[in-house]
């Protein structure tokens, strides 16, 4: 059975050839540019895309999406970080419906066969792409990202992250043939003969749990690759950033439906605050396949108790730095403090400690003590910070009241490097903005540095050598977890030393990072994000693991 060409396939087929290269070589692609500048969007792509945002504030979101009165009203649930009234009412899920009406979409979508579903999802992406200044407004205003970075993680990167899940996914999908003819010798007799269909058939419902921080940059994976793979889907999304996502599943819904599918394939599931919407879904047997980027203690519920589904986890960790040696201080402290800044250390990358040897480092500035380097660093952090204009283009602002608390906690502990301190956004007053706080501690607090401090608070850690330092890493990680680690050394044995630490606690490895790379970012198609080899995450964006379980392959047969 050969499955014709849909049109959206053929209109996406170079991209999609260039994605399924692009995961082999692992080298520099993209898809989508990350400058939101007019020369490649257009004079007024700006303009337009936050007067579409605007024109959301303070009304019922338009989603042709069917709800059950029995529900109640509509929900309101956002909180902006910049002190922007939102007042977006989405309509309240009831978990019934949502179910049944995926369920009755699947069988199209399931045999339209995964060239078409492809073209569709590329199409998705395509629309989302058009709108992309949309929903960059939606990232910013919902998560306290500052613009351009709303821009890049929330939109050009989340779609390359979707398009390679998509890419994966199809790759896996297509690696069978779709029919084969079988033909045994039967010793004198004719040989046996038999014509094979093989099938790809999804799980069946899939569920998307948002998070607060990068509402599309988390989800797309899931969303992209549970989709193509034939499995319709949720999108539960975090109370705080639904906006991102509805306008994710209105363009979505769009595009299925001119394309002569059932717009239910892919369902907004928003939720009133006491709803417990996440559980109630992920505790149906329908609910085949769940993602989920949050905290540690949520994500080791859902591995526990939703055993009928497959389901993948970005959790917390412990994120390091080992520092032994560089050979440039100056280049290291800034890209530690720019690390250490960006989103206020909002970042489930960010780095949280930075292990030192006590008896200090040599550097190209001479031998550093354990307090110059963690001095250096602090005021590299102070430059970054200074000027508030320039500050809340890259902290900007935080996103809810317990990173404020975490702050005041941490504000008691070690010794004060750099404290931190309110800025007044020059654009918003009522934004909620801090600095970046560096406490120095020793060794023996692991009670302290071996736990999830999410927000913009690091520790440097004075510790005995830097034996000790891998020691404290492959303990700290083993147990916690990590999703990056970075090193800076001028040694090879020392190099060597921590990448097969990183490699005993599954964690990716970033060294001597002193210019425009940082180790919280990874790049689509080239970087693998998580590992799913320690506790902070169970599988890894993206690879094989993460797309091929979504479906199974379902054979018929026919005798000849």
């Amino acid at each position: 059975m050969t499955e014709t060409p849909h049109p959206l396939y053929v209109r996406h087929a170079d991209t999609l050839a260039r994605a399924l290269t692009a995961i082999t070589e692992r080298a520099y692609w993209s898809a989508y540019p990350e400058s939101p500048s007019p020369r490649i969007y257009g004079e007024h792509a700006a303009a337009q895309g936050e007067a579409a945002f605007r024109a959301y504030l303070g009304k019922d979101f338009p989603l042709d999406q069917a709800t059950a009165t029995a529900t109640g009203g509509p929900v309101v649930t956002e909180r902006s970080p910049f002190g922007l009234e939102l007042g977006v009412r989405y309509p309240r899920a009831d978990p019934d419906q949502l179910i049944d009406a995926a369920r009755a979409a699947l069988p199209d979508w399931r045999d339209a066969g995964p060239r078409t579903r492809a073209g569709v999802c590329l199409e998705i992406l395509a629309r989302l792409h058009a709108n992309a200044f949309e929903l960059a407004n939606a990232v910013q205003f919902t998560t306290g990202q500052a613009f351009v970075m709303a821009f890049q993680a929330g939109t050009a990167h989340a779609f390359d992250r979707a398009l390679e899940a998509v890419a994966y996914a199809y790759a896996e999908m297509t690696r069978h043939p779709g029919t084969a003819g079988w033909e045994k010798p039967a010793g004198r007799g004719e040989p046996l003969r038999m014509t094979k269909t093989f099938h790809v058939v999804p799980r069946g419902v899939a569920l998307v749990i948002g998070c607060r921080t990068f509402p599309t940059w988390n989800s797309y994976p899931g969303l992209f690759a549970s989709l193509v793979t034939g499995n319709p889907v949720l999108i539960k999304p975090h109370p705080g950033a639904v906006l991102p996502l509805a306008i994710t599943v209105r363009y979505a819904r769009q595009v299925l439906a001119e394309a002569g599918f059932d717009p239910n394939l892919v369902q907004l599931a928003a939720e009133a605050p006491d709803d417990r919407l996440a559980t109630v879904l992920a505790g149906r047997p329908e609910v085949r396949i769940i993602d989920f980027t949050g905290s540690t203690e949520y994500g080791d519920w859902l591995e526990a108790n939703a055993r009928h589904a497959n389901v993948y986890t970005e959790k917390a960790g412990v994120n390091t730095i080992i520092v032994d040696s560089t050979a440039d201080f100056a280049g290291m402290c800034r890209n530690i403090a720019f690390s250490l800044s960006l989103y206020s250390g909002q970042m489930c990358t960010t780095p949280q400690n930075i292990l030192v040897p006590a008896t200090g480092i040599d550097t190209d500035q001479g031998h550093r003590s354990v307090d110059e380097v963690a001095a250096g660093i602090a005021a590299a952090i102070g430059k970054l910070t200074g000027d508030p204009a320039r500050a809340v283009e890259v902290i900007g602002a935080i996103v809810d009241d317990r990173v404020l608390a975490r702050l005041a906690e941490a504000a008691k502990l070690g010794e004060p490097v750099l404290e931190s301190h309110e800025v007044a956004h020059p654009a918003y007053p009522d934004a909620v903005v801090r600095t970046p706080l560096l406490a120095k501690l020793d060794a023996a607090a692991d009670d302290v540095y071996g736990r999830e401090w999410f927000g913009p608070i690091s520790f440097v850690v004075a510790t005995e050598s830097t034996a000790q330092s891998i020691e404290l890493f492959r303990r700290t990680v083993g147990a916690c977890g990590a999703l990056t680690a970075g090193v800076y050394a001028t040694d090879e044995q020392v190099l060597a030393a921590v990448e097969a630490a990183a490699l005993d606690v599954g964690v990716h490895l970033s060294a001597n990072l002193t210019g425009g790379v940082f180790v919280n970012q990874s790049a689509a198609f080239s970087d693998f994000h998580a590992s799913g080899a320690n506790a902070a995450a169970n599988s890894a964006l993206t690879d094989s693991a993460y797309v091929a379980n979504r479906f199974r392959i379902v054979q018929s047969r026919r005798h000849v």
